[in-house]
């Protein structure tokens, strides 16, 4: 099965499939709601259908993908109970700690990790973040771990932050995006996602040709998915949960995992994303 691989970091767009609220279907089955981010998906209609078929097919139950511009907006409808379940960052994941619990962690190239990419415009000889000073810099989402949040730290290491380093600062709402941004001029450097670099290298090399990577982040825990604290153990996200676990052993979930450029979806502890929360802390901690 081909799934649509060019679509999976295009230009989001505002996306709902099927209604938010919680909907009884034919026969009785009550709808599982998944929220998407633009940490992973876009407005690939090819790759959402497939995602939503599989998770349909191996949970049972009607499936409604809800994604949202920013994440903030699909963070909210998962602390407050309107999702079952969604594809979060790291940030907003120890940022609402106490109101959410991992169900599960894709696994990408063997490892439960990415990393964050400081990059700048292809014709700059630069290899430290200290000669990026005083550029126009392009920030994926104010919640992103590897589109903020890892920049940020840095600079508090410094005893800075972002808005007085930079001339400028701007909020691109998508990795492929900040990468766009600096290739075209736009902004002279930007903080993305490595993944998603990685894998617009290989599906769109004219665009991050453009680009040169000043340097690479530590690792930290790969974009989670997680569900609201007191769903554990309900029938739906349990439901969810072993879905996920288990997609690299269906033919249809293995195809999706395909077009992610992703191994498998594994059971992790929390303490995955400990380096993050001690980020969160330190930028906090600025004032």
């Amino acid at each position: 099965m081909m799934i649509s691989r060019r679509g999976l970091i295009a230009n989001l767009g505002t996306l709902v499939l099927g209604n938010l609220p919680r909907q009884a279907m034919a026969g009785g089955s009550v709808a599982l709601r998944f929220g998407l981010t633009p940490v992973l998906l876009t407005s690939d209609l090819d790759l959402l259908d497939h995602l939503g078929a599989y998770l349909q097919s191996a949970s049972g139950r009607p499936v409604q993908l809800v994604t949202r511009r920013t994440y903030q907006e699909i963070t909210t409808l998962l602390v407050s109970g309107q999702l079952d379940g969604a594809w979060i960052c790291g940030y907003p994941f120890v940022q609402y700690r106490s109101q959410l619990e991992l169900l599960a962690v894709p696994i990408w190239r063997a490892k439960p990790l990415y990393q964050s990419y400081l990059i700048s415009d292809l014709s700059r000889n630069v290899t430290t973040i200290d000669q990026l000073a005083g550029d126009v810099h392009a920030f994926s989402d104010p919640d992103s771990n590897s589109g903020f949040l890892v920049t940020a730290a840095e600079l508090a290491r410094k005893g800075t932050k972002p808005d007085r380093f930079f001339r400028q600062i701007i909020f691109t709402y998508g990795h492929r995006n900040v990468v766009r941004a600096v290739a075209s001029g736009l902004a002279a450097s930007g903080s993305v996602d490595g993944y998603v670099y990685d894998v617009l290298s290989e599906v769109e090399p004219s665009l991050t040709g453009a680009t040169r990577i000043v340097r690479k982040s530590d690792w930290f825990g790969f974009p989670p998915i997680a569900c609201p604290a007191s769903a554990v153990g309900s029938e739906s996200t349990e439901s969810l949960r072993r879905a996920l676990l288990t997609m690299h052993q269906d033919e249809k979930g293995r195809a999706v995992l395909q077009a992610l450029r992703l191994d498998s979806f594994a059971a992790e502890p929390p303490s995955l994303f400990d380096p993050i929360a001690a980020n969160m802390a330190l930028v906090r901690g600025l004032g």
